[in-house]
């Protein structure tokens, strides 16, 4: 049992009791309003531990605070200052009220009995990486509910790192800035963070499982809105006259590429993916996403969509499909490759805890990838949770111990130490 288990134990059983799960086309910002009750928590817990400038922008649910630069004058005006983005919510994929969190000591490597008097049972072989956590403490739920580890792991780590430095003085950092941002989860991008009101030019967002791993690189995406309109008249009487939208709805989604949908891509391959589809003979509207790494590649996948409306136009008249695209987020390298200090100091930072850092192109984008192109380059590193997003959910007491490890050292290698 290391220095900080207590610590990050604790905290991650207070915060996943509290329902912080954010919710898809809430038409709001944020989405639910439970999410304050966290950042509430935090603020009050941050003003206890003698952090400065805890702010909490209640309209927004989003939490500032800042661990002041204890360096002399020159050191300090070297030192790098560090930020951190943490989310508040959970995903809505899975019930998030009433979690029940418990502490499973000295995993024996088998099957996990979640919930005794349902008979849900956790069993090894449905979930590969569990075995390697044997003789660990595992922070589970009770098999109704998903726990929050993604991302209440990442802020349980971020809180005990603040509590050492703030109860450390002879610890030497720069500025530490953190942010507390809701709706993660279903596609907020931290856009409501105020940059000037964090207060680092650069910061790290702590998300994703598997301890020690860390992204600089993400899709490039767009959502692409489809809506066809057709003709409709009475069936009897339809020849020369009708056009349906259902059919054309068929055709369009038959126009992209089989093998180039996520089912059948790994890697560094780009896909298409269909959404939903609603369609009546009159009106179909489609839903879909656009996903590459390269910027060449994905441009051309906005196009190919473009030319296929052209295409079914020509086919059954001019006006019939349109198709809107938004981009959603880019690819961060090409921003994080401009500081090259910041995966060069996470990746010592990993290393010297003990730890093989390892990065992989992300399938998928970040709050980071957003903030990266606002103009705070923003690489992630994994909280260490496993199996999130489900009711299946736990967290390795040790990751979350050996997270707040990395984020001192993160602090103190940015500090010249």
């Amino acid at each position: 049992m290391g220095e900080f288990y207590e610590g990050v134990q604790e905290r991650m059983l207070r915060y996943a009791r509290i329902n912080t799960q954010s919710a898809h086309y809430a038409g709001t910002w944020p989405t639910t309003r439970c999410q304050i009750d966290l950042a509430r928590e935090l603020a009050r817990e941050l003003i206890d531990l003698g952090a400065d400038e805890v702010r909490l922008d209640e309209e927004n649910s989003v939490l500032y605070a800042r661990l002041p630069s204890n360096l002399p004058g020159e050191e300090a005006a070297a030192a790098r200052p560090v930020g951190f983005v943490v989310h508040m919510d959970t995903a809505p994929d899975a019930p998030g009220e009433g979690v029940k969190p418990w502490v499973l000591e000295d995993y024996d490597g088998g099957d996990i009995l979640l919930n005794p008097e349902k008979g849900i049972v956790m069993r090894a072989e449905d979930y590969p990486n569990l075995r390697q956590y044997t003789g660990q403490d595992l922070i589970l739920t009770d098999g109704t509910t998903l726990l929050g580890g993604d991302d209440k792991a990442a802020i349980a780590s971020l809180m005990t790192m603040a509590d050492y430095f703030l109860h450390h003085p002879e610890e030497k950092h720069g500025l530490i800035a953190l942010a507390f941002t809701p709706d993660e989860e279903v596609g907020g991008l931290a856009h409501t963070l105020d940059l000037e009101a964090f207060g680092s030019p650069t910061a790290y967002t702590i998300d994703g499982d598997h301890l020690g791993w860390y992204e600089d690189e993400t899709f490039n995406a767009a959502e692409a809105k489809v809506t066809i309109l057709g003709r409709s008249v009475h069936t009897g009487t339809a020849k020369g006259i009708m056009i349906n939208a259902v059919d054309i709805a068929a055709e369009f989604m038959q126009m992209i590429p089989a093998k180039e949908r996520p089912q059948y891509t790994e890697g560094r391959e780009g896909f298409f993916h269909m959404i939903s589809c609603q369609a009546s003979c009159e009106r179909a509207e489609l839903s879909l996403i656009i996903r590459d790494f390269d910027a060449a590649a994905f441009q051309r996948r906005k196009e190919f969509l473009q030319e296929a409306a052209k295409e079914l136009n020509r086919r059954h008249g001019e006006g019939c499909v349109t198709v809107c695209i938004q981009e959603q987020y880019r690819n961060m390298k090409e921003v994080i490759d401009t500081v090259p200090a910041l995966v060069q100091d996470l990746r010592q930072a990993i290393t010297d805890c003990g730890i093989l850092p390892v990065c992989e192109p992300f399938r998928g984008g970040t709050d980071g990838a957003a903030l990266s192109f606002r103009g705070l380059p923003c690489p992630n590193l994994s909280a260490g949770y496993e199996n999130a997003h489900g009711r299946f959910e736990y967290v390795p007491i040790p990751s979350m111990e050996k997270n707040t490890e990395i984020l001192i050292r993160l602090c103190r290698i940015a500090a010249g130490f």
